[in-house]
């Protein structure tokens, strides 16, 4: 864990939010429990219902009760971390409404610990992102508003934008508000165990990083499933579909990961430096290269979800392969798929290494059930393993595959925290390794507004629900 951040005031903007309460309190009242964050800090919900400070603290305890019961049974840690707990009534539109905020901020409560330094987190619908922004800094709380030797910071939650246009002018609203250096544009996955060692894996052990590239590995395959469908998200999904829900972020994010160069130092800017080149690097998908290289799908019964049209055309699934046109992965495929109401959830990467100059061992169709990979499974569990052929015991000369496996909750007796637990923390201390650049945000959406161009008004291919998707997915892997 990093070391104890600065005394501050957290702002939750959407405190009656489902992430606010299935994500960020529980997680802040762990981390205070456990000690990590500052001696004096404050928590202030901002919503649009009129509470007073107590009525939030026992909504607050009533969601963390009814979510997560074994929180709320200590009664002492609970009422400690409850004690910090504030909160103001906010129309987001109104900007008159936010001059209220600033005095709670500045004058704070009798007894409660305050600080100049303020962390805002928009726990809010992105599209809200703008305003609140701009009605902060006419406020008087945007960075350049700010206490000498005081800092304010700002973690936004995605999708930033809905294409590359929206997301530049996100940026730019932002960014007249906020340095780049205090904008914190959060993905949950980058904070997860098995992604964070995505690079220790390659760059820490020699027996791996000499071999990863077009020499060695035939291809890459990031999977995203999810057995669950859309749930109550019709409105969302309606407007943005799976390739802005996931492939944008997600998806685009684990190959950044996996493929990236070397950095010169493990600092934030050197990592995601590489992590942007890379994404630069991705070929273009085009209307003459659509077809070979993008499925999209919707699952059977989609349209009858709730808050959804009835003739709807959104993508609930996407198979995409991609080429990276530089020295490392020129002309390896990396085959990423995704999608909803799919066989099971899992988040895994699969490299794929070229089959030895002859096969002594089999036909030569053989090799593709013996190939070796490395699998880093991301979710459920967090497992890497390599799998690798070895003689079936008999007399024949038969191989089969099998399996070395690592196992984060076997291996390590520490419990890792969560994504929400690593990513809070870091930033209150400032630390932007975990979180995504302006760049890297513009040169995704470059990826994904060029595909979505490029499908054009073709409409998904419908798939079973617990399926792999549509049958029309296995012809991109040719």
């Amino acid at each position: 864990m990093p070391l104890k951040p600065d005394n501050c005031t957290l702002v939750i903007f959407g405190a009656h939010s489902d992430l606010a309460a299935r994500k960020l309190f529980p997680s802040l009242y762990e981390l205070a429990r456990w000690g990590h964050l500052p001696d004096e800090y404050r928590i202030i919900g901002v919503g649009r219902a009129p509470l007073s400070h107590d009525e939030f603290r026992e909504k607050v305890h009533e969601k963390m009760a009814a979510l997560f019961p074994e929180n709320t049974q200590n009664e002492a840690a609970f009422a400690s971390f409850s004690a910090r707990l504030f909160y103001v009534g906010v129309d987001f539109a109104r900007k008159e409404e936010y001059h209220a905020l600033h005095k709670e901020i500045m004058d704070g409560a009798p007894g409660s610990a305050s600080s100049p330094n303020l962390l805002f987190y928009l726990a809010t619908s992105p599209a809200l992102a703008p305003l609140i922004v701009g009605n902060l800094d006419h406020a008087g709380l945007g960075e350049k508003d700010g206490l000498s030797g005081s800092w304010r910071k700002i973690i936004v939650e995605k999708p930033y934008g809905s294409d590359l246009q929206t997301a530049r002018e996100l940026n730019r609203v932002i960014g007249n508000v906020f340095h780049e250096e205090r904008i914190f544009r959060i993905d949950h996955y980058l904070g997860k165990e098995t992604v964070q060692n995505i690079m220790v894996f390659r760059f820490s052990n020699g027996i791996f990083e000499p071999l990863w590239n077009r020499h060695n590995i035939d291809n890459v395959a990031i999977t995203i499933a999810e057995e669950f469908g859309i749930r109550d998200r019709g409105v969302f999904y309606e407007e943005a579909g799976l390739l802005r829900d996931i492939m944008q972020n997600h998806a685009l994010q684990l190959l950044a990961s996996v493929a990236m160069e070397p950095p010169v130092n493990f600092s934030a800017d050197a990592v995601r430096d590489e992590k942007a080149k890379l994404l630069r690097s991705i070929r273009p998908i085009t209307p003459h290269s659509v077809n070979g290289a993008v499925v999209l799908g919707q699952y059977e019964g989609y349209r009858a979800e709730k808050n959804v049209a009835p003739n709807s055309t959104v993508e609930t699934f996407a198979a995409i392969k991609f080429f990276v046109d530089n020295w490392r992965w020129k002309d390896v495929p990396f085959f990423v798929k995704a999608g909803k109401n799919l066989a099971e959830t899992v988040t895994e990467i699969v490299i794929t290494f070229k089959c030895p100059p002859q096969n002594y061992f089999g036909t030569a169709e053989s090799c593709c059930y013996t190939a070796n990979q490395v699998i880093l499974r991301i979710q459920p569990e967090e497992t890497i393993a390599i799998k690798f052929g070895a003689k079936r015991p008999g007399e024949a000369l038969i191989t089969d595959p099998v399996f070395m496996k690592f196992d984060y909750k076997t291996s390590f007796t520490e419990a890792g925290v969560t994504p929400y637990h690593r990513l809070l923390l870091d930033a209150m201390t400032g630390d932007q390794m975990n979180f995504i650049r302006q760049d890297s945000v513009e040169y995704s959406w470059a990826i994904i507004d060029a595909i979505r161009v490029a499908f054009g008004a073709q409409i998904p291919d419908f798939y079973p629900v617990h399926s792999w998707g549509p049958e029309s997915v296995h012809g991109i892997y040719g």
